[in-house]
């Protein structure tokens, strides 16, 4: 390794032992506060997060190898309208704000457990089920991210690298529960925002890059072999559909994933959940030109990068040949950072569904025991830990297992969540039917139509999802089955 990677090595792994000893002095001040940690303070940070700690856990949890290398490996595909993957995410964030605070009233704890309240046991199995394998495939999914990066900028052997950021991970998290995670969050949030931030600029203005102007100058001119133009400096190259495709698919999937509505239901009170997912959709719109200007200086200012089409180190590329030592350190350590705090996200949130809407229910019989499920709750994060480090290991294309993953949880169970939540007249068959044919059709649409038109498969599973409950409610209506009982709400 030369210099500049030792460095970025040095700075990656002192970032990962504090991660760890952050986590080890949250969960020591933790007991020594209390004799006894019940399982929701392990996994709910005893619901006590305010505005800005949930608003910096959201984007932390929401922001991960996608967000970051992902965005700047796209700059070749679409310009600097890449960056619209993560500011779909901030617009995702404040339309869910307006429903943010009921997740926290609703008294629950997961998805599956707000599912269950008003349509019944088969529900409440199957979107656990599909949930926590959502998570599985999320977390390897993390792993692959944070071990190509050490992978390609250190030149550890890739499989090294996963197993330590594996270890990293687990450890962190199961030491403390939430309230370590949340802790780390914010250190992650400092280091994503401010310290890529820094970095841009100081790549950007490197004489040879020559300042903002000169980029975007010599970014419009470029064209490639054929003469066409690029199009780098574009807002608009990604389209209108895909971008309305992007909200629609984090509106979505915002009320159904775990990672997320478990950090609505930690908030203290609705109002925070509301100003706290705000904020978060605030701070993601500003952030997402970040990684994509990194991008942009790969493909315009080294020299033969964009000839060879898209590439994954874009963003980490950019960054060691501009920037000092020091501050490609930092950059990695951000991305890292990013991609831990989506993975812990998901272990914290598989946990807690398995703990919740398996554990207690099926095998303790309904009874209630926070020693047991503390411990079955840190075991439940090794398992998922080490089945995410199996699937990076092993999987080739794991980002479009995860896509899909993603739709298939949340294309059924969305329409019913939404309904539990507010609609008087839903029924328990109907909501159940709905979940089952929302996933169905998300699963034909991605296997089987092989998404057509690049169309998410949230779209056309969210929308016969309604229309399915809808329709199944009228008509147990006209039979005389009477509505679920709607859920009580109660800020305590």
């Amino acid at each position: 390794m030369n210099s500049t990677q030792i460095t970025a090595l040095i700075i990656i792994l002192l970032y990962m032992a504090a991660t760890v000893a952050l986590g080890l002095f949250v969960s020591q001040r933790k007991r020594n506060k209390a004799e006894k940690q019940s399982n929701d303070d392990f996994l709910m940070a005893s619901k006590s997060l305010g505005p800005l700690v949930l608003a910096g856990t959201l984007f932390a949890a929401n922001t991960g190898g996608a967000s970051t290398t992902g965005i700047a490996t796209n700059v070749y595909k679409y310009g600097l309208s890449a960056s619209w993957y993560v500011i779909a995410a901030g617009i995702g964030f404040v339309l869910v704000s307006f429903i943010a605070p009921f997740f926290r009233k609703a008294q629950a704890s997961t998805v599956p457990e707000i599912i269950s309240k008003r349509y019944g046991k088969g529900s409440h199995i199957f979107t656990a089920l599909t949930s926590i394998t959502a998570l599985f495939m999320a977390t390897g999914a993390q792993i692959i991210a944070t071990a190509s990066i050490i992978n390609v900028v250190t030149g550890f052997e890739f499989n090294i690298a996963a197993i330590i950021t594996t270890i990293i991970v687990i450890l962190y998290t199961m030491i403390g529960g939430y309230k370590s995670v949340t802790a780390a969050n914010m250190m992650h949030v400092l280091f994503i925002t401010i310290g890529m931030t820094i970095a841009m600029f100081i790549v950007v203005n490197n004489s040879a890059v020559g300042g903002f102007s000169a980029l975007l100058n010599k970014a419009s001119a470029m064209t490639d072999a054929s003469g066409n133009n690029y199009n780098f400096v574009s807002m608009t190259k990604i389209g209108l559909p895909t971008i309305i495709g992007y909200i629609a698919m984090y509106f979505m999937t915002f009320p159904t994933g775990q990672e997320i509505v478990q950090t609505y239901c930690s908030a203290k009170d609705g109002q925070s959940a509301k100003v706290g997912s705000v904020i978060a959709g605030l701070v993601s719109a500003a952030y997402a030109i970040v990684p994509a200007i990194l991008g942009l200086v790969a493909y315009v200012a080294i020299d033969g990068f964009a000839a060879d089409g898209a590439q994954k180190n874009a963003l980490a590329q950019a960054t060691i040949t501009f920037a000092p030592p020091i501050v490609s350190g930092i950059v990695l350590a951000a991305v890292v950072a990013a991609t831990m705090s989506s993975a812990s996200g998901n272990m914290i949130g598989t946990a807690t569904m398995f703990t919740n809407d398996i554990f207690r229910p099926y095998i303790n019989k309904g009874v209630r025991d926070d020693l047991k499920e503390v411990w079955i709750s840190r075991i439940t994060m090794v398992v998922v830990g080490s089945v995410g480090l199996i699937v990076a290991i092993t999987a080739s294309n794991i980002i479009s297992v995860m896509m899909g993953a993603f739709a298939l949880r949340s294309a059924g169970p969305f329409a019913a969540f939404i309904c539990g939540l507010f609609y008087k007249n839903v029924t328990k068959r109907a909501g159940f039917y709905s979940i089952i044919a929302g996933t169905a059709v998300a699963a034909y649409w991605i296997y089987v139509l092989n998404t057509p038109y690049g169309l998410n498969a949230m779209v056309p599973g969210g929308l016969v999802a309604f229309a399915v409950i809808f329709l199944v409610s009228a008509i147990d209506k006209k039979m005389g089955i009477k509505p679920q009982p709607m859920i009580e709400y109660t800020d305590k």
